[in-house]
């Protein structure tokens, strides 16, 4: 069973999260707190396995209750459950800890399935939240090291010229007639780049190559 914190400044979103959850076999509402302060306080007292935060709250909000929680308690997991959607919010509770982001639309079904997702020690975020990560510049870093660890692409000349033609449309022949290497070579070359920079395929290393600046 995962022990649940609900933080909320709304008593009343809080009381409604606790009947969304009252009949879930997994997942159990422990104790609930109206701002980032009260749920350290919480902490303190009882094992907690997730935290749903909230964000703007009075007295501690939930970026900086996110950020001491990791500090104190770094078994616990945070999921943000928020109304808001900007780029911004999103990019300072990821880098405070947070290891799910989720909106307060979201349906009974996907809020058990972050909760269960976090608790487990994997990333959770909702559709729209996902787009938003998706179009900002550190994409690479939220979606591939959400934690704020440094991640550092190193990519050699060669690696750099292929990677920079592939974004060109270039074909695996085109590359190595241009370059006066193998096909086997560039084949080589190709698969280190998905490995290193970790999609699955070409249009995930173009993707990835325009929104790091690995390419002029």
């Amino acid at each position: 069973m995962i022990r649940v914190l609900i933080t909320d400044d709304h008593q009343m979103f809080i009381d409604g999260i606790k009947a969304l959850l009252v009949d879930s076999e997994e997942v159990h509402v422990v104790a609930m707190a109206n701002n980032g302060e009260e749920a350290l306080d919480r902490l303190k007292k009882q094992p907690i396995d997730v935290v749903i935060m909230d964000i703007n709250m009075p007295v501690m909000n939930g970026i900086e209750a996110t950020k001491q929680i990791r500090e104190k308690y770094p078994d616990v997991k945070v999921l943000a459950l928020t109304m808001y959607i900007e780029k911004e919010l999103i990019t300072e509770i990821v880098k405070a800890g947070a290891t799910g982001y989720i909106l307060k639309n979201t349906g009974k079904e996907e809020l058990i399935t972050a909760i269960t997702t976090i608790a487990k020690g994997e990333k959770f975020y909702s559709s729209d939240v996902a787009l938003k990560m998706l179009d900002a510049k550190t994409t690479l870093e939220y979606v591939e090291d959400i934690d704020n660890q440094n991640r550092n692409i190193n990519l050699t000349k060669r690696e750099k010229e292929i990677l920079k033609l592939i974004t060109m449309e270039y074909t695996t022949p085109q590359i190595a007639e241009k370059l006066l290497i193998s096909y086997f070579t560039v084949e080589t070359h190709r698969k280190n780049l998905i490995r290193k920079l970790n999609v699955k395929n070409v249009a995930g290393l173009v993707k990835i190559a325009i929104q790091n600046g690995l390419v002029d």
